[in-house]
């Protein structure tokens, strides 16, 4: 390859290395720039090739060429998350027909910019620091202003969001966590599935008013349609929402087990409480809670409850609603670590923190599209950076446990029809 249009020294046979001084002088302001440098060389000699083929050697006259030089002119070329002038070879058919170069239109290919402004946005860069982010902006460099960076952001973020909405739900999934979250004047509720092997996934969202039935049925059917397996048995850890509860059970029937989120619970009986109280009672309920036996946590669970109802009705109210359904992975007897991950909406509520770091950034809401589309957007930004869950490997166990608490609940409805 040729560096410079002058003659020199070959280096290894193959890359000829022109002008030394002009490959020092790159060379002092780094490898990258270096490197840039020689890449543009190629891509002119590539150019160069193109044109070759198209009208022949230069400076050798053929009956049979259909094509011929036509001078240059600029044009840019995507180098990374910007865009960079070049002068391009013109070619022209023997009829006057201006020809397109092959190389040319791959160099020109904007879908890594496109990811490259995506990447760089979702990561935290305003789109007015945007240009500082690039490591080789020039003056003749573009697309790294404010508007073009944010045109491209928005595209790419239809773009990044409707695969999100379309793709398929191949894995089985035997732990679901749902919850909401606020964008706006607007509730996202979001659902997020635990493979066998332990690995979670964002399987969707849907925006609503509220996390009513209705929102979230949508939401769940939409799964169902896109691969979700409705005949098979899950844990859904649920922050206690009436609406999701009413929504999972109209869906998935039998096959729905439910798990009511521990710190939900914890929280919503303490809300009750005045702040002399909330300590004491908070450590009460915590170590209910890490008995292993269900019969033991259900049992100090009651007492507290007991001791509550004459001094504060409501909290101790609050404590026996939906009691069992906290205590669902006691009763199924799951172990340690896959127990800790299970009791609570943790996981998902992580995920949210990641999703709200993005959301956030948003000053004002136009729309709902706008605030579903940056939702996903946020959601899948937080996929990136999960891991297997705690105690992936009991995981058997909870599936086994699964199967025969809906077998149970299938031979009670029998003999009850019977």
């Amino acid at each position: 390859m040729k560096s410079y249009q002058k003659q020199g020294q070959e280096v290894k046979e193959s890359i000829k290395v022109i002008d030394g001084e002009i490959l020092l002088e790159k060379a002092s302001e780094g490898l990258l720039n270096l490197s840039i440098e020689l890449g543009f060389e190629a891509l002119r000699q590539m150019l160069e090739m193109d044109v070759t083929e198209f009208v022949g050697d230069k400076g050798k006259h053929s009956k049979e060429r259909t094509a011929y030089r036509h001078g240059s002119e600029s044009t840019k070329v995507v180098l990374g998350g910007e865009k960079r002038s070049i002068r391009k070879p013109r070619v022209r058919s023997t009829d006057g027909a201006e020809l397109s170069l092959p190389t040319l239109a791959a160099f020109q290919d904007e879908e890594p910019l496109s990811r490259a402004v995506l990447s760089r946005l979702l990561c935290g860069v305003s789109t007015r620091k945007y240009e500082r982010t690039v490591d080789t902006a020039e003056p003749e460099s573009s697309c790294t202003s404010k508007s073009e960076v944010s045109r491209r952001f928005i595209a790419g973020l239809e773009t990044l969001t409707d695969a999100f909405f379309n793709r398929r739900i191949e894995n089985t999934y035997p732990a679901i966590m749902i919850d909401g979250m606020s964008a706006g004047k607007m509730m996202v509720v979001a659902a997020m599935g635990i493979t066998s092997e332990g690995n979670k996934q964002m399987l969707g969202i849907i925006e609503g008013a509220t996390e009513n039935h209705i929102v979230v049925n949508a939401l769940l059917s939409d799964l169902i349609e896109r691969g979700l397996p409705a005949d098979v048995p899950h844990l859904f850890v649920l922050d206690g929402g009436k609406g999701l509860h009413k929504a999972v059970c109209d869906t998935f029937g039998k096959n729905a087990v439910i798990q009511r989120c521990q710190v939900h619970k914890k929280r919503n009986v303490l809300a009750h409480l005045p702040k002399s109280e909330q300590t004491n009672v908070g450590l009460a309920i915590s170590r209910a809670y890490l008995e292993f036996d269900y019969e033991q946590a259900k049992s100090q669970l009651e007492l507290i409850a007991n001791n509550l109802s004459g001094r504060y009705p409501k909290a101790a109210e609050s404590l026996r609603e939906g009691l069992e359904e906290t205590l669902t992975v006691h009763r199924l007897n799951i172990p340690g670590l896959l127990r800790q991950t299970l009791q609570t909406t943790n996981p998902m509520e992580s995920t949210n923190s990641v999703c709200a770091s993005i959301v956030k950034r948003v000053k004002s809401w136009q729309n709902g599209e706008q605030i579903i589309r940056t939702m996903a957007a946020g959601f899948i930004e937080a996929e990136k950076s999960f891991r297997r869950i705690r105690g992936y490997k009991q995981l058997p166990i909870l599936i086994n446990a699964l199967l025969e608490e809906t077998q149970s609940i299938c031979n009670t409805n029998f003999i009850k029809s019977a």
